[in-house]
């Protein structure tokens, strides 16, 4: 029977491990504030009242989690920010794909190298697949990293409480697979997805997509959008052959499986418009402002 890590309160000890979730505890309350109140330009004072602490908290607290200050974090979420965004991401993907980078090598800047399973381990629910499990403090809230022995497969965020739902949402996606828990085996993933640091070419991070072949085309595509940009889902139609079908193009980006990491949260509407996601609107959101922090210390 499959047993959950968040069960024994391992994320729930204090410490300096449990740091980050503390931080995005708050910081998702503020972005939640600030992005239905930023045509406003809301003070700061306003944005630690709805997150619950003093506006020096929140200003280290920002610092600390992004890097960038509470207004800077605000103006990455602006709808001229999105559109910004945009702005010549279209040549940078056709250049990436004419530069051949739909192969393994450095395809973004976790300096990923990827596999695709074949249809057939796809269309039969993973059968013969063991998939590990572990839950992990993350930027982005509680990650549920899925790993087989080829590499990362599936990386998941929730909320406090949510945590058992988002694993059975991904366990759903290959019915037949079989799951172990693995807090200590999937640690040292979380640790490179999340850790900076460890962002190296000569140590890329694996990836294993499994899905249909419509959807591990798109989710290739997304892998070539570099930090600090985004496209379209018509963009990513074209770049496929596929120009009339941003709709279904829409549909494979909410069912990438690989959060962040295969970066589904650079797709925006074509007006720049930071449309849904799979793990909630604020968490897209803060993974952008998150970037644009990262990009801001480079």
């Amino acid at each position: 029977m499959m047993t959950l890590a968040i069960q024994d309160q391992r994320l729930a000890k204090p410490g300096p491990q449990n740091a980050a979730l503390r931080d995005y505890d708050s910081v998702r309350r503020a972005i939640a504030f600030i992005s239905e109140n930023w045509r406003a330009q809301p003070t700061i004072e306003a944005m630690a009242d709805a997150a619950g602490v003093t506006a020096d908290e929140l200003h280290h607290l920002f610092r600390r989690w992004a890097s960038i200050t509470p207004k800077a974090f605000m103006q990455a979420l602006t709808l001229d920010h999105a559109k910004g965004l945009l702005r010549d991401s279209a040549s940078i993907l056709d250049a990436a794909l004419d530069s051949g980078l739909s192969g393994p090598g450095r395809l973004h800047d976790l300096f990923v190298t990827h596999e695709a399973m074949s249809p057939g381990e796809w269309k039969n629910g993973g059968a013969g697949l063991t998939l590990r499990f572990g839950f992990h403090p993350s930027p982005f809230g509680t990650a549920i990293v899925i790993a087989t022995d080829r590499g990362l497969a599936g990386l998941a965020f929730a909320d406090p409480g949510d945590e058992k739902a988002a694993l059975a949402d991904m366990t759903r996606r290959w019915r037949n697979a079989t799951y172990v828990e693995d807090h200590e085996g999937t640690a040292p993933l979380a640790a490179r997805i999340f850790d900076t640091k460890l962002w190296r070419p000569d140590q890329p991070l694996r990836v294993v997509l499994i899905g249909t072949d419509f959807e591990v085309r798109v989710w290739e595509t997304l892998l070539k959008i570099p930090m600090g940009r985004a496209v379209s889902y018509s963009d990513i139609a074209c770049n496929i052959n596929s120009p009339k079908a941003s709709r279904a193009v829409g549909a494979a980006v909410g069912k990438n499986p690989v959060s962040f990491v295969v970066p589904c949260h650079r797709a925006l509407g074509k007006s720049g418009t930071l449309t849904g996601y799979h793990w909630g609107i604020t968490r897209k959101q803060a993974m952008l402002g998150w970037e644009a922090g990262q990009l801001g210390m480079q």
